[in-house]
């Protein structure tokens, strides 16, 4: 078991919880509960104890969850993980949260709770009043019910394969061929893809049905008129409200899309075709084959590695530290679910990262993008309470997304020159594209739970205005029904609800992030480096202020940084 110093003029580290514990076990768990529960707080030292002891205990809570969570995931198709995670989900979880409500009110009632020294403990007991303020036991089941529903929607995607260029391939596999430079080929293998999921459709439209309807029941529950508003208050989102989410969409409606639609044009004027289809976009302009950038995960691993020793010696050790203790699982397969994450075991306190990589310089990205979040999890891993220890989503996104920008020049360790200067200037235009797409997916959730009563086709139809809001411009003739359902592919929708506007608010950070770094390097990484080891140990204000960064999402901070974007991308060769 790691155990780390003690805050200085605070308790050490505790040794509450034996070295080795089943914490996937409720038996196990609830003896440790029940003492924090009824221990005696007879002044202030003993309340920072109780606060000590029940993070070390939370800690070995959430890593049984986070390890049943990893092997479910990389498993879909795993009977016995999916019961194990399962029977976690349905008897120890709600366990958790009814204890969990129990000792949040215990401190954030405590008389002594005002004399803690609040420049340490402020956010906390704010973050614990608020969880006070929102829990509600008879949404307990119904939350089990809709984590049991996202586990079906996963298994769904875990099982998608297309046979194709005489193999059985995953949907992830399938990317590659958009970037062929052979137009019918791009074509049919789109459409294999659109074709496969078209024959989910109805599954997965009830799943998310049901998950409407008991997240609706759960905001009422909660004494709410909508879920929308219950989320962002269950969220913690103390520092903006749904007003600024719309602000955000405002910018990315009069900043990004018409740098988005004008590079559509230029794309279709190149290719000499009249309007993009959806195969259309990967492709390269000028007629090169695909990015190459490694063969297999070790590849992958080790070029990574690489990188992030000749950014800095911290950075690349701690990424080596990775390369042991079964902390990756990198290349896509049959049955593993979709998509990429990076889970910090807490107890451990060891990352691990997983997605599902083809070969792709797409796959890079996330590579970098992980590492990041793998990185603010090991800085912040100091802290002896658990809840510092990781950080608001907003700041947490800006760890991963600074991370693809900062590893810009190092691309060479993938590339040669020329095809790192590609990719540079590919991934700056996908931005004209993200942040438009981060607004549809935070637009759409808005309508969705504003208006729980719609049907699938009203569903429909406003995904279709969101499209033409912010969509790029693209020719969708003969496949209107993929662009209906194109929304099916975010998995946040389906297991993190309203859980994505934060990659929009991180971006601009990490384009903030970016400028420094072309002005110094090494002060803009003494910064990341900085805010990232506060974890969430202050409000979101203060984490961007300690990067250096402002905390800012509107339109004229999008203009400002999407200029110095649509500047680099003209002054970069096509």
């Amino acid at each position: 078991m790691t155990t780390s110093p003690a805050s200085p003029g605070h308790p050490p580290a505790s040794t509450f919880v034996p070295a080795i514990i089943d914490g996937s076990k409720w038996s196990a768990l609830e003896p440790l509960y029940s003492q924090l529960v009824g221990r005696t707080i007879h002044d202030c030292a003993a309340l920072e104890r109780l606060l000590l002891d029940r993070s070390e205990l939370d800690a070995a809570a959430e890593e049984s969850a986070a390890n049943l969570y990893i092997q479910m995931t990389r498993h879909t198709d795993d009977e016995l993980a999916r019961k194990r995670y399962l029977d976690f989900v349905e008897n120890v979880e709600p366990e958790l949260k009814k204890v969990g409500f129990a000792l949040d009110r215990k401190i954030a009632e405590c008389p002594f709770a005002q004399q803690l020294d609040q420049e340490r403990y402020s956010v906390l007991l704010r973050s614990l009043r608020r969880s006070v303020e929102m829990f509600c036991e008879v949404n307990i089941p119904i939350e089990t019910e809709v984590t049991k529903l996202d586990q079906q929607y996963s298994e769904i995607n875990g099982a998608m394969t297309v046979t194709f260029d005489g193999a059985e391939r995953t949907l992830p596999q399938m990317a590659r061929y958009l970037e062929e430079t052979d137009r019918p080929r791009r074509q049919a293998s789109w459409e294999a893809v659109s074709t496969r999921r078209l024959n989910d459709v109805d599954r997965i439209n009830d799943i998310f049905d049901h998950m409407l309807a008991h997240r609706h029941q759960m905001a009422l529950n909660g004494g709410y008129s909508n879920f929308r508003d219950f989320q962002h208050a269950r969220l913690q989102r103390f520092d903006y409200t749904p007003a600024d989410c719309e602000t955000f969409h405002e910018g990315a409606e009069k900043v990004c899309v018409p740098l988005l639609r004008k590079l559509n044009a230029d794309r279709a004027k190149v290719l000499g075709i009249p309007a993009l289809k959806p195969w259309d976009i990967k492709v390269d302009l000028r007629g090169r084959a695909p990015l190459k950038p490694f063969e297999g995960a070790e590849e992958l691993v080790d070029r990574s590695s690489a990188i992030f020793h000749r950014m800095d010696p911290e950075l690349g050790t701690m990424f080596d530290s990775m390369r042991r203790g079964d902390c990756l699982d990198l290349e896509s397969r049959k049955g593993k679910a979709p998509g990429g994450y990076q889970y910090q075991r807490q107890r451990t306190r060891s990352p691990f990262i997983f997605m599902n990589a083809a070969g792709l310089h797409r796959d890079v990205i996330t590579m970098v993008h992980e590492a990041g979040h793998a990185f603010h999890s090991l800085l912040a891993a100091h802290d002896p309470l658990v809840a510092y220890r990781s950080s608001p989503m907003e700041f947490a996104e800006v760890a991963s997304m600074s991370m693809e920008l900062l590893t810009f020049p190092y691309l060479e360790e993938f590339y040669s020159a020329d095809d790192a200067s590609r990719a540079r200037r590919d991934h700056l235009e996908s931005l004209s594209t993200m942040l438009p797409w981060i607004a549809t997916i935070d637009a759409f959730q808005h309508w969705v739970y504003l208006n729980p009563t719609h049907t699938r086709n009203d569903r429909e139809q406003y995904w279709l205005h969101l499209n033409n809001r912010f969509g790029s411009a693209i020719d969708w003739t003969g496949h209107e029904d993929s662009l209906r359902t194109m929304w099916h592919r975010q998995l946040h929708i389906f297991g993190l609800p309203f859980y994505y506007i934060e990659y929009g608010i991180a971006q601009l950070g990490a384009l903030q992030m970016w400028m420094q770094a072309k002005r110094n390097p090494s002060d803009a990484l003494g910064n990341y480096k900085k805010g990232l080891a506060l974890g969430s140990s202050q409000p979101l204000p203060t984490l961007f202020k300690a990067a250096g960064l402002k905390f800012s999402f509107g339109p004229e901070t999008m203009g400002e940084l999407m200029h110095e974007v649509g500047e680099t991308i003209a002054a970069s060769p096509a």
